[in-house]
């Protein structure tokens, strides 16, 4: 029998873990692209998306207290449908995207670090990746203590931001509110949901929490709360600093509000792009690595990643493979043409971990943590309709 994985974290490492995936660097870029289809009402978009994100959150945070397994969707797909078949597939495709997803991250934040310095891409990207599997081999919680300091640098930028957009003097239009329309409200939800994916990851910790029942659910609810809250408040100082139009036409939105309230380049933002980039790789390699780990206890085929190292209590096999696949796509693939799969393929995942859940319920009604009957009917609609805005050519 294979060695356990070492239960070392609590429900606050959890809920940064999940802020620092959420959060990222697409904050960054969202707000214009947000603003430009929802106008001076962005920050009511960004709210809620997070409330249509909430019945999907739920139904993880109730799976995760009856299968508190490190495959995560993997697991709760092959109960719900009683295909095992399909479980390692949903779980395969989570590896995949996940490491699709870290090689994109890790490309851009390479991107980043080339506006501070003046190196060629290939030798940053082998020694940030290599670092980065190093302490996620070491220990979970290392990992974790590394994850949550940087989420603290990432939403301290946030918040600077948010200081400097409500530091400068507000845009003319605000003066009189337009009527809202709907329409580019909608749009701007759709846009708006992508920002809230990554609280899904947290199940995958399930194996190295500690009362997994309590901690898993906080965890996931924690995070979406602080992360909706700080996208509230960011939108809102910039389209209260900002027109909008220069919002929407920019690539760097949120320099445009530090340059509003504070003035100067705001080249501190990129610096902490690299950071908020380090820090959703390494998120990243550690939740594929524990499904592949998962995977491997239920199918044969992957057993040789069911091995956790007898010290650092870590799936050591899992983790240097797709730490390995994560830095070969950053440097040769074209991850970027393959990153909008990943986000159809966590869509999907949703609608199905949802179904699964309403099948479950019917069959074993009890769960340490339980939702209504109606939350997974919501979060497999609305999961749903994010899937055919994005590719069903409403998007």
């Amino acid at each position: 029998m294979a060695a356990p994985l070492k239960r070392r974290i609590g429900p606050w490492l959890l809920a940064a873990y999940g802020v620092g995936v959420m959060v990222g660097a697409g904050i960054y870029v969202i707000v214009g692209a947000v603003a430009a289809n929802a106008g001076l009402w962005a920050p009511l978009a960004f709210l809620l998306a997070g409330l249509v994100a909430l019945p999907s959150a739920l139904s993880y945070a109730e799976f995760s207290t009856r299968l508190p397994e490190a495959a995560g969707e993997a697991a709760y797909v092959a109960a719900g449908f009683a295909r095992p078949w399909m479980g390692t597939l949903v779980g395969l495709a989570i590896v995949v995207s996940g490491t699709i997803s870290a090689a994109t991250v890790l490309r851009g934040g390479i991107g980043y670090l080339q506006v501070l310095l003046d190196v060629d891409r290939a030798w940053p990207t082998l020694v940030i990746g290599v670092a980065l599997i190093a302490v996620a081999v070491v220990g979970v919680l290392e990992s974790m203590v590394f994850v949550a300091l940087f989420t603290a640098v990432e939403v301290g930028g946030l918040m600077l931001v948010i200081w400097a957009g409500f530091a400068a003097e507000p845009v003319a239009a605000l003066n009189s509110l337009p009527p809202p329309v709907w329409t580019g409200i909608a749009s701007a939800i759709a846009l708006c949901f992508f920002a809230f994916i990554g609280f899904e990851d947290i199940v995958n910790m399930a194996e190295e929490t500690r009362d997994p029942a309590r901690s898993l659910p906080h965890a996931i609810l924690w995070s979406l709360a602080i992360t909706a809250a700080l996208y509230g408040l960011v939108s809102w100082a910039a389209v209260r600093a900002v027109p909008v139009d220069r919002l929407g036409a920019s690539e760097q939105p949120l320099a445009l509000v530090w340059q509003a309230g504070m003035g100067g380049r705001a080249g501190f933002l990129s610096a902490i792009a690299v950071f908020a980039a380090v820090n959703g790789v390494l998120a990243q390699i550690v939740m594929a690595s524990r499904v592949l780990f998962g995977l491997g206890r239920r199918s044969p085929a992957l057993a040789v990643f069911f091995h956790a190292h007898a010290r650092f209590g870590t799936p050591v096999r899992a983790t240097v493979l797709i730490g390995a696949l994560v830095i070969a796509g950053a440097v040769a693939l074209p991850v970027v043409s393959l990153a909008r799969i990943t986000s159809g393929v966590l869509l999907l995942v949703f609608v199905l971990v949802n179904i699964a859940l309403i099948a479950q319920k019917r069959r074993q009604p009890g769960a340490p943590f339980r939702i209504g009957g109606w939350v997974p009917w919501a979060g497999a609609g609305a999961a749903s309709a994010a899937l055919f805005a994005e590719y069903g050519g409403l998007g």
